[in-house]
Parts: C-alpha cells; sequence; structure tokens
C-alpha cells in the first residue's frame, strides 16, 4: 500500500526551547543548593538535600525532554517524524518548530534538484545506433512516498530516467525531413515534453515529480557518424531538390496560364514542350544559364 503525506501535530518551538532551557536551570540551581545543605568537611548538614536533589532530577529529565521535541526546519526543507517504525506525519513549515520528543525527525530536501544521465547507447526507431543523454529536473512532492515507497529515491529517479531516455530514443528516428514525423533533432521541444512525462509515470510511486527535462547530447555513435553524415547530407539534398522541382513546375504552369490568358503567343503542342523544357532547365539549374538569343524568323 502507498504511503500518503500528512501533517504531523508540532508547535512553535520558541517556547519549548525557553522552557527546555529553563529546566535545565533550574536543575543546576537544585543541584547547587543541594550540595550547599549537604554535610561538608565533618560539619552536620544543614537542611535535608533529597527534594533538591529530587528537584534537579526532575527539571534535568523535563529539559532534556523539552529540547529534544525542538528542531529547526529551513526554507524548503521538511522533517518526517516517525515513532517506533510508524509513520507519525511531516513538519513542512519552516523556523523554529517543536514536536514530539520520541519520534525519530529525518530531513528532506524539497528545492528542486537536477542531474545529467550518462550518455546512453541505443538503437532509434531506424535501427541507428546513436548516443543520447539528458539534464532532468526534479523535487520531492511526497515526502512519505519518497521516504518509505522506494528504496534511495534519489537513486531510483536517476534508474528511471535512463529508462525513459532509452525507451524514447527506440520510439523516433534520429532525423527526419518529414514534418509529420517527430525526431529526436528535429523537434527537440515535442520530445522534451514526452520525456518529462514519461520519467513523471515511472517516478510517481517515489513521490517525485519532474518539472523539466531536456536533451543535452545526441549524436550518432562514432563507428557510423561519418556514414551518416553522408546519408543526411544526401537526404538534405534530396530534399531541396524536390522542393526545387515542385516550385519550378508551378512557375512553369503559370508562365503558359498567363501566355494563353493575354493571347501573347500560341504555341503548339512542341514548342509548349521546348518550351517547358527551357524554363525547368533555367529554374532547376545549379549553375546559371547562358541565353541564346533568337535573331531570325519566329520559329
Amino acid at each position: 500500500m502507498a504511503m500518503k503525506e500528512r501533517d504531523a501535530v508540532s508547535a512553535s518551538g520558541g517556547l519549548a526551547l525557553l522552557l527546555g532551557v529553563g529546566a535545565l536551570i533550574g536543575a543546576l540551581a537544585m543541584a547547587i543548593a543541594a550540595a550547599a545543605v549537604a554535610p561538608q568537611h565533618g560539619q552536620p548538614a544543614t537542611g535535608n538535600p533529597v527534594p533538591f536533589v529530587l528537584g534537579a532530577i526532575g527539571l534535568g529529565i523535563f529539559g532534556l525532554v523539552a529540547l529534544k521535541g525542538v528542531f529547526v526546519n529551513g526554507p524548503n526543507e521538511a522533517r518526517v517524524l516517525t515513532l517506533f517504525g510508524k509513520y507519525n506525519g511531516t513538519v513542512r513549515a519552516p523556523g523554529l518548530r517543536w514536536a514530539n520528543p520520541f519520534t525519530t525527525k529525518r530531513q528532506i530536501s524539497l528545492r528542486a534538484r537536477n542531474f545529467e544521465t550518462a550518455k546512453i547507447k541505443v538503437n532509434d526507431v531506424g535501427g541507428n545506433p546513436i548516443e543520447i543523454g539528458a539534464v532532468i529536473v526534479w523535487k520531492v512532492v511526497d515526502t512519505a512516498q519518497a521516504m518509505f515507497d522506494v528504496e534511495g529515491f534519489p537513486a531510483f529517479v536517476q534508474i528511471q530516467a535512463e529508462t525513459a531516455l532509452r525507451n524514447l530514443a527506440m520510439h523516433h528516428p534520429y532525423d527526419s525531413h518529414d514534418e509529420n514525423v517527430t525526431s529526436l533533432r528535429g523537434q527537440s521541444e515535442i520530445v522534451a515534453e514526452q520525456l518529462r512525462k514519461e520519467v513523471n509515470a515511472k517516478i510517481g510511486q517515489a513521490g517525485v515529480e519532474v518539472i523539466d527535462a531536456r536533451i543535452a547530447h545526441l549524436a550518432y555513435s562514432p563507428e557510423i557518424a561519418q556514414a551518416m553524415l553522408q546519408r543526411q547530407q544526401a537526404g538534405a539534398i534530396i530534399a531541396a531538390r524536390t522542393l526545387i522541382v515542385e516550385g519550378a513546375v508551378s512557375m512553369v504552369e503559370m508562365a503558359l496560364e498567363q501566355l494563353a490568358k493575354r493571347n501573347i503567343v500560341e504555341l503548339d503542342a512542341e514548342r509548349k514542350a521546348a518550351m517547358v523544357s527551357n524554363l525547368l532547365v533555367v529554374l532547376c539549374g545549379e549553375r546559371s544559364t547562358q541565353p541564346v538569343v533568337n535573331a531570325g524568323t519566329l520559329y
């Protein structure tokens, strides 16, 4: 059964501190009084020291017990209280506090923490070996779960984050020229949000929440880095050429429509084909073209 955090019974520690210190001072005074009335160097006792001794013992015990319950909570810190092995609640209020002196008070930080995962070698969805690492920012939201539901919650968070990162990398390509495909390199914001949600799903039982998750390292494995770079460059060239051809065809189509609409010149099928060929060469060529001026007849 999962533990749930609840508030522990506590109070301001100022009064308990004053009472504890006062009781110890009173115990010291009682001890001095007992020594004063006790027989000394063969002289008879001037009074009964037993009440003073008992009073000193009682005040000393009371003072120590009162002071044992006093503790200090810093900003964004909490104390998890257990009494004889049973969870007794959590104190989140900052400052000088007092709680049951017989409880064990374990300190836990509520501040945001971060760590960088190891560089994990994994295959992406296309089977390409890549190296990936991430930075995870997290904090404790349920102190009871963090303390009692897992063994060593910081290590638990780190291992689960690396597992989630590995799983995420296996379901996405390293890079993609298709805008509809989420890639690790191209859609970093989307991938980061997916990583945050996946890590949160795995560490929920530890009472911890991931605030932010970002990919800090992403690269092809060294043994295929050069080959994948050439492949990536080839893919970029193909994608750019595809875009150029689509634009050139649209421009040629628009030119033919405008010529026909304005009745500038009538072209038969053969001349249209030649015009289309020339325009595509001009628009799709990598180098600037040299025009040839026809100074003769129309044909």
